[in-house]
């Protein structure tokens, strides 16, 4: 299938937009949809196809937007649902796919489903739509069973029935606002059909999944074999609150639902290790595109980022699935901070999203990526991730990553609300790097980001499915795309490069010679 017959998100760029820090129009510090499409100008000129939109849904936001309250309308905090749709349209005006973040592990403790569950009490059909389970142990003191919080703590809370006494328990993988729905209650997946065909009616092109490898819970739950306290999202295979094989069923009525609309894309967050696992959730019949991390986990090394690229492809390839490429994401410390920080940091991302975007498949950028922005060190007192509560004030959670974009001027907010009250404090030091500035930069990170999005959307030498694997020198990596050739210099001296006509380099190339954490393209 040749590259412009291929359905549009097999080889598209998409744009992570987390909502509360990308654009705030109404000035109250927060993001929303309408600053999103106030700054659609931006995206086109950067290059993307789609827009990933983090969850917009009503919500009281204790995971900021995970925990859904109404799946079928856009929260206030982000303008409503009049909003999404004047951005949809404005997106597609300049051709540019929409894409939402659903959630169908849970729902949020004020959904109205979860408040008739705590009324009616134990042993009724609003009870069935959730995990209830009576405590273990002499009055159902202990929880049901050893499982614990991917944010900290237990993974149940206790109730007061209506009767005022303490009663059964609740399982929530994630914060105690985010009860787990019970998927084997066919009215759970009758109300997601409804969610699906909500937004995809109203133009929307397609979902992010949120944790995909969950919903399926095995029977009787059974303990964990081990307690691990880490950031336990990235579960181990043997792990039984997740990767169920009572999801793939969940994942087949999902798609038979998308079917019905041509052009529509399924991207599943699987953090699955073992790679026939993961590439179940990828049949024909199931996701289009699932997550694969493995390139976000790999230090700044030659042999580790091979074995990560050749780990990926392999994982799609058993079910002929396109891979998929991310350097970041809302939920992990952004790459100028993993790869050292400072300008070391900043070169080593550079020359990393050369060699993500050399690779076949469909890239997932982060907003604030194009600008090389760094992770933020923020006070104790900012703080709002649930991790940083949950875990006893040990994990510091995720908020140094999302801290709001800087546009423009040389003060905070930089352009992005009226109020410097925002959500999360931007730091002074970002007036080197608002988009302004590097707009008006030839040498800047955005600017490098531009040319390099302009190069694969326009050049040839990115068609093509295959990658092999030239002998390379030591701390180099080397691999071709049939002419494309892309190098990188992980190493701590210059490397020669070979022949052929230096199309794109992360840093100046001089007498055919790569600088140390940088990369170029071939041709």
């Amino acid at each position: 299938m040749g590259r412009h017959s291929a359905p549009w998100w097999r080889d598209a760029v998409f744009y992570q937009v987390y909502p509360r820090s990308f654009a705030d129009s109404d000035g109250d510090g927060v993001g929303d949809l309408d600053g999103v499409t106030a700054r659609l100008d931006y995206l086109a000129q950067l290059g993307v196809d789609a827009i990933w939109i983090n969850p917009v849904t009503v919500s009281p936001m204790a995971d900021h937007g995970y925990d859904v309250a109404d799946p079928r309308d856009v929260d206030p905090l982000f303008g409503g649902l009049a909003a999404l749709e004047r951005l949809i349209a404005a997106a597609h005006d300049r051709n540019i796919k929409i894409t939402m973040d659903l959630v169908p592990n849970h729902t949020s403790s004020a959904h109205p489903w979860f408040q008739a569950a705590l009324a009616a009490g134990p042993s009724t059909d609003a009870r069935e739509r959730y995990i209830f389970r009576d405590g273990r142990g002499p009055g159902g003191l202990e929880p049901p069973n050893n499982w614990e919080s991917v944010f900290g703590g237990p993974a149940w809370t206790r109730v007061n029935e209506p009767d005022g006494n303490p009663g059964q328990w609740y399982l929530h993988l994630f914060d105690a606002e985010q009860p787990d729905l019970n998927w084997d209650n066919p009215e759970i997946f009758d109300d997601f059909e409804k969610t699906l065909r909500f937004w995809l009616e109203r133009g929307v092109d397609g979902f992010r999944i949120d944790v995909a490898h969950g919903m399926a819970k095995p029977p009787g739950l059974p303990d964990m074999a081990a307690v691990d306290r880490s950031r336990m999202l990235r579960n181990k295979d043997d792990d039984p609150r997740f990767n169920h094989p009572d999801v793939h069923a969940i994942h087949r009525d999902i798609r038979s639902v998308i079917d019905d609309y041509p052009g529509a894309v399924t991207i599943g967050e699987v953090w699955v290790h073992d790679n026939a696992r993961w590439a179940e959730y990828l049949r024909p019949d199931e996701l289009h595109l699932g997550f694969n991390f493995r390139l976000v986990q790999a230090q700044f090394d030659a042999t580790d980022i091979r074995d990560a690229i050749e780990n990926s492809l392999a994982a799609a390839a058993i079910e002929n699935a396109t891979p998929t490429w991310t350097l970041s994401n809302h939920d992990v410390e952004r790459e100028v901070t993993r790869y050292g920080g400072g300008a070391v940091g900043l070169a080593r991302a550079r020359a990393m999203a050369m060699v993500m975007l050399a690779l076949p498949g469909a890239v997932f950028i982060y907003n604030g990526e194009e600008l090389g922005l760094p992770n933020v060190e923020l006070p104790d007192e900012v703080l709002q991730d649930p991790t940083w509560e949950r875990s006893g004030h040990t994990e510091r959670g995720r908020d140094g990553c999302r801290v709001p974009m800087p546009w423009e001027g040389d003060t905070p907010p930089f352009g992005f609300s009226t109020t410097v009250d925002t959500w999360l404090p931007i730091p002074p030091d970002w007036a080197a790097l608002t988009a302004e500035k590097q707009l008006a930069d030839t040498g800047s990170t955005l600017t490098f980001f531009r040319r390099a999005l302009e190069l694969r959307s326009l050049r040839a030498e990115f068609n093509g499915t295959r990658i092999d694997w030239p002998t390379a020198p030591r701390d180099a990596l080397m691999f071709t795309r049939g002419q494309l050739v892309c190098v990188l210099n992980a190493g701590t001296r210059p490397l020669r490069l070979p022949e052929g006509e230096v199309l794109f380099a992360s840093a100046p190339v001089a007498d055919g010679e790569l600088p140390s954490n940088a990369a170029a393209w071939l041709v």
